[in-house]
């Protein structure tokens, strides 16, 4: 099964983005990919929350689903994606993975669930929850060949919802993301390595990379780690390109039944 991860350095021109994802997503097609995922917040890096909630769209009105449904359809792909930042009520908005299939119609969606409130020091500060709301409900969904299990960014620091994907079934489970460059230097590999080795899954991370016009600075570096935590795929940089790897699902069955630890759950006391 090929696969192709779509890096990217998108910025606060929302058609500009949705122009260079085309051109990412119609390259890793003409490549054979037979699926294809996008980074977080895929058509809009805005950290200023005034001029995000200026342009923000809700879902009904967003001209990138439709936009994406349409190029899902003609390329017969399934598409994921990996977020869009999209318009509740209000100033409140959601972070929103979007699954296409190969008609172009919406499979799943997944609201990401861990919101990103954190302060790296040296005046990195983050607080999602100032304006996303929080997704309550893990989504698995069905692609040709394979179950996937959505999650996105943050989501990689909590491996219970990496074990409750796998246990349902989840052979693929993908981590759009927008990392920081400090998080993402130290702790991007070996956390997505981490979540592959737990769960017996394929980890697909497509990423956001480089210097945004918001500001904002991204690691890049996406990558597909397999079954038993070896990185078959990355990209050694933060540009926008495309990542392809071939999958072999029988490797999710060969690493769970060496290690069968998603088996092996013990209900403890204390403390």
């Amino acid at each position: 099964m090929r696969v192709a991860l779509i890096q990217m350095r998108s910025g606060t021109d929302i058609a500009a983005n949705l122009a260079e994802a085309e051109r990412l997503i119609r390259e890793a097609a003409e490549q054979g990919a037979r699926f294809i995922a996008t980074p977080e917040t895929t058509h809009l890096v805005q950290k200023d929350a005034e001029k995000l909630f200026e342009v923000l769209q809700h879902p009904d009105d967003d001209a990138a689903l439709p936009f994406f449904a349409k190029l899902a359809k003609e390329l017969g792909i399934p598409l994921l994606i990996g977020s869009l930042a999209l318009r509740t009520t209000g100033n409140r908005a959601v972070n929103r993975s979007h699954l296409f299939g190969t008609d172009g119609q919406l499979i799943a969606a997944y609201d990401k669930a861990h919101m990103f409130d954190v302060g790296l020091g040296q005046g990195e500060n983050y607080s999602e929850s100032a304006h996303y709301d929080a997704g309550n409900r893990a989504v698995l969904a069905n692609i040709p060949g394979a179950k996937l299990g959505l999650t996105i960014c943050y989501d990689v620091r909590f491996p219970y919802l990496y074990r409750r994907l796998a246990q349902a079934g989840a052979q693929i489970i993908t981590v759009p993301s927008a990392f920081t460059r400090p998080t993402g230097k130290a702790h991007w590999e070996v956390l997505l390595r981490a979540r592959a080795i737990e769960t017996g899954s394929y980890i697909l991370a497509p990423a956001q990379g480089g210097l945004h016009e918001d500001g904002r600075n991204t690691w890049g570096h996406s990558m597909v780690v397999d079954p038993w935590g070896e990185v078959d795929a990355m990209l050694d940089h933060d540009l926008p390109g495309v990542l392809l790897a071939d999958l072999d699902l029988s490797k999710v069955e060969t690493a769970r039944t060496r290690i069968p630890s998603l088996l092996h759950d013990r209900e403890l006391s204390g403390p």
